[in-house]
């Protein structure tokens, strides 16, 4: 390869991490992929011999829909070529200059338009958690939860790409001993999560099959689906969330591809009782992947990790997440987004919101600076990165979603 990489990257040339992006000096976006600190352009590659025709006009497109949409095969392909490229047999200097560009260099951007974007509370840890707090642990987990995934329609308009500010939002909240007042949030929580950005989609009508799901998602990413604990206490009660949560959700920038993961596979946890033979899976794994959150205050020089998780937590998977999506007929579309739902894991420094680590106000988080939090305040950044470690022992990264609370 000619690139010259770390040995300790965490973007190798077999990795390639899917993004969009606007390379200095270019009138717009394009589609790139990751390899240590470089973006390689993939539209200049599709103009010079690389790809086949379907593939070429995806890659010359300013979202990565088209490409969602041509499926696991194409994907490989395009990953091949992108490949052959590396490996230095295409010798083209004006190529490699065009194609190939410093991180630094490059605006990364939302890397898709997202149509739709469901919620899903798929960690059972989690949900015993939030329900330990608000119903006492005889009735943490409600009648459904061990049966479905349980999810809800977010908003797409308000998803953005790392590196967005949070503005602190407002809402109605209810004091314990008067009547609503409209305010600016003080209870702002990050929910770590894992999103699967769909591929090929399903037609109106026509649910997808468990076994077949992991076939129709493009890869997966990192989401913060940031949340107003106070707006949401008062304002959930028939429907569930709203305001308190459609303000803004982050996404990181890069997606990465399911083959790039397919040796950091595990197994998932055992369900009890057995799900409905629509959510029965023939082969039920889930990802090793670390997640790990990091919260920087104004006074302080340097982030403090605080959360460590891991998406094998995940009680309910992907794969079934989509089946009981589609079971009804509901069609999913390329580029639409599913997040995992906050993951919180058995272990004390593994939950995955300041709720749970806080729990409830009740804990206060000790920082390095000899601040304490329970949630976030103007000024505070926060910070998911994640990787997972291959069955090769190559780790692999995620990038980063990193989001800097201002004033309502």
């Amino acid at each position: 390869m000619f690139l010259d990489l770390p040995a300790d990257t965490l973007y190798p040339a077999d990795h390639l991490p899917w993004g969009l992006g606007k390379p200095r000096g270019a009138v717009r976006q394009r589609p790139l992929v990751r390899v240590g600190d470089f973006a390689v352009d993939l539209a200049v590659l599709a103009s010079t011999g690389y790809f086949d025709v379907a593939a070429k006009h995806a890659l010359t497109q300013d979202v990565l829909n088209d490409l969602m949409e041509l499926g696991p095969l194409a994907w490989d392909a395009v990953r091949a070529e992108i490949a052959r490229f590396l490996s230095g047999s295409d010798d083209r200097d004006d190529v490699r200059s065009r194609a190939v560009h410093p991180l630094a260099d490059v605006s990364l951007c939302l890397p898709a338009h997202i149509g739709d974007y469901t919620d899903f509370y798929s960690s059972r840890e989690h949900a015993t958690n939030v329900g330990t707090m608000f119903r006492g642990a005889d009735n943490a987990l409600m009648p459904n939860w061990l049966h479905l995934p349980v999810g809800y329609h977010g908003r797409a308009s308000s998803v953005v790409v790392s590196g967005h500010d949070v503005r602190r939002p407002m809402g109605q909240i209810k004091p314990p001993d008067g009547p609503p007042v409209f305010a600016p949030s003080k209870e702002l929580d990050v929910e770590i999560e894992m999103g699967a950005f769909v591929g090929p989609g399903n037609a109106l009508g026509h649910p997808v099959a468990a076994d077949e799901a992991e076939r129709h998602v493009f890869g997966l990413c990192l989401v913060n689906d940031w949340s107003a604990r106070d707006v949401q206490r008062w304002e959930y009660v028939p429907l569930g969330p709203f305001l308190a949560k459609n303000f803004l959700t982050t996404v990181s920038p890069w997606i990465v591809s399911l083959a790039s993961l397919e040796g950091a596979r595990c197994e998932a946890p055992v369900q009890d009782p057995a799900p409905l033979p629509y959510l029965a899976e023939a082969h039920r794994r889930g990802f090793d992947i670390e997640l790990i959150g990091s919260i920087q205050t104004a006074t302080m020089d340097a982030p403090a990790a605080i959360i460590r998780t891991n998406t094998r937590f995940l009680y309910w998977t992907l794969a079934q997440q989509i089946a009981h999506h589609t079971m009804n007929g509901c069609n999913l579309r390329p580029g639409d987004l599913l997040a995992s739902g906050t993951i919180s894991g058995p272990d004390p420094g593994s939950e995955g919101s300041l709720l749970e680590l806080a729990w409830k106000g009740t804990r206060p988080v000790e920082l390095p600076s000899g601040e304490t939090r329970i949630w976030l305040e103007d000024g505070d950044t926060f910070t998911i990165t994640a990787s997972a470690t291959r069955s090769d022992g190559q780790k692999v990264g995620f990038g980063e979603v990193v989001g800097t609370v201002v004033s309502a």
